[in-house]
Parts: structure tokens; C-alpha cells; sequence
């Protein structure tokens, strides 16, 4: 009986070592990639899609992941992030806002971005591109927009701090992009700013990024600090911006409040 449980034992415990390790190369991968799909997992560690299917949900179950309601990519979550370097406001925000972005879907046709500050761009957190049928732009996850560029920018530089304000201000000037110089002179910073903080929401619609779009957009703020933006993009020839502030603006808004962001 010993010998047997001796016989027995080791290659019991070799198979649960290598379930657990392709458990943790699992959750590495997603969390290397930011945001990924159980396919490219699959393809990314060369295992079976269905062994990394259940161990994703294996991983979602214990709160380690988490699937986006918007676009089927797992996430690693706060819980994950403990275990390493700790809070990400990046994937906190994106967690929190995934749902309410999914439910914006149903009644915005147009794609809806949500997006955070780093490094000088704004960053595609969480997108409805991929369900969109209006959609231009599928591959969207990952992607940096230019700050003055763009309404998602410019609607996180209206609300951020003015101190933040002039550090990303600077920090632009120091890259000099021959596309941002236009929108560096002085004069038009302080009126972009001026008249987006008045409206609540930031515009982009004259081609200055994507010459088939324009967008509109508007902060996650609380207590003065901005945890991301929402924005929603359609096609230039389709819509005119006082139509598309009206119809969207609004909801856009009642969003960004209803986000929970933990402060």
C-alpha cells in the first residue's frame, strides 16, 4: 500500500506542479499583455485553447482576472496587481468602467473609447469598436492618442489640475511634434482649455487627428483628479458636431458621474 502511494505520489504531484505553473504563465501573459484574448493566450504559450480556457476561468473564479464586457480580453485585477507592484488606477478604472461602456453601446451605435493618461498620450483602455458596426478602427486596445489632437486629450487636459496641466504642457514641448506645434501657441492652449471647461465635454472635429472623424469626450473626475476619458467617434461626413454634442454629450456624461471609482 506504502509502495503504491510511493509509486504513485510523485507523478500525482509533477502533474499538479505543471497545472500550476501553466496557471502562473497564464496569468503572466495577461498581464504582460495589458489585455489579451483566450486564443492569442493559447497561441502566445503554445498550450491547448481549452486547457487555458479553463484555467482563465479557473483564474476569473479566484479574482485573479477578469473579462472585459466589452471586447472578451481578460484583465488582470487588483487582486492580481498585489501580488507585484499593487495599484494600477489603469486597470482599476478599466474594471470599473467596462460594464457601463458595454450598456453605452446598446444605445450609442458609434464606438465608445475609454482611455487614461500616460506618458504624454492618452491610452485606449477599454473600447466598443470591436462591436460597432460604424466602426473604422477595430484594433484599438493599446493604442496612444496625442493629447492635443484628440477630444480625449483635450478633455483630460481641460480637467486635470493646472499644475498637471503645465507639466504635460511642457513635457509636449520638450518632444516637439511637427503635428502638435499648431496646437502648442499659447493663445489657442488657453482658449481650447477655457472653452472646454465651459461646454463639460472636449471636441475634435476638423480633422486635426483622423480626417474621416471627429469625436467627442469627457473626463472621469473625482476630487479633482481625472482617472480617465470616454469618447465617442464617428464618421465626419455622417454627423455634424452641434447634431452629435446633443445627441451624445449627455450620455457620455451621465456615464463619466455613474463610473464607481474608488478614491
Amino acid at each position: 500500500m506504502s509502495k503504491e502511494r510511493t509509486r504513485n505520489g510523485p507523478p500525482r504531484q509533477s502533474e499538479g506542479v505543471r497545472a500550476f505553473k501553466r496557471g502562473l504563465d497564464v496569468l503572466q501573459e495577461v498581464n504582460r499583455s495589458g489585455g489579451i484574448r483566450a486564443g492569442d493566450v493559447a497561441r502566445a504559450l503554445d498550450l491547448p485553447r481549452p486547457t487555458v480556457y479553463r484555467l482563465l476561468e479557473t483564474l476569473e473564479e479566484l479574482g485573479y482576472v477578469a473579462r472585459s464586457a466589452s471586447d472578451d480580453r481578460f484583465r488582470v485585477t487588483r487582486l492580481a496587481l498585489s501580488l507585484g507592484d499593487g495599484y494600477d488606477p489603469g486597470v482599476v478604472i478599466c474594471q470599473a468602467a467596462a460594464p457601463y461602456l458595454a450598456e453605452l453601446s446598446k444605445t450609442l451605435v458609434w464606438p465608445v473609447d475609454l482611455s487614461t493618461y500616460e506618458n504624454a498620450a492618452m491610452v485606449v483602455q477599454e473600447t466598443t469598436h470591436s462591436r460597432s458596426p460604424l466602426s473604422i478602427d477595430r484594433g484599438m486596445i493599446g493604442k496612444r492618442l496625442p493629447m492635443l489632437r484628440t477630444s480625449a486629450g483635450r478633455a483630460y487636459l481641460a480637467a486635470c489640475p493646472a499644475r498637471e496641466r503645465d507639466l504635460i504642457v511642457s513635457h509636449l514641448r520638450r518632444i516637439d511634434e511637427a503635428d502638435d506645434r499648431p496646437f502648442l501657441d499659447q493663445s489657442y492652449l488657453d482658449r481650447m482649455i477655457t472653452e472646454t471647461q465651459a461646454r463639460g465635454y472636449a471636441i475634435r472635429s476638423e480633422g486635426e487627428y483622423n480626417p474621416k472623424t471627429a469625436s467627442i469626450a469627457v473626463p472621469i473626475v473625482r476630487n479633482g483628479a481625472v482617472y480617465g476619458c470616454i469618447s465617442i467617434i464617428w464618421i465626419r461626413s455622417a454627423l455634424g458636431i452641434e447634431e452629435a454634442a446633443a445627441q451624445f454629450a449627455p450620455q457620455l456624461q451621465e456615464t463619466a458621474l455613474a463610473i464607481p471609482v474608488e478614491v
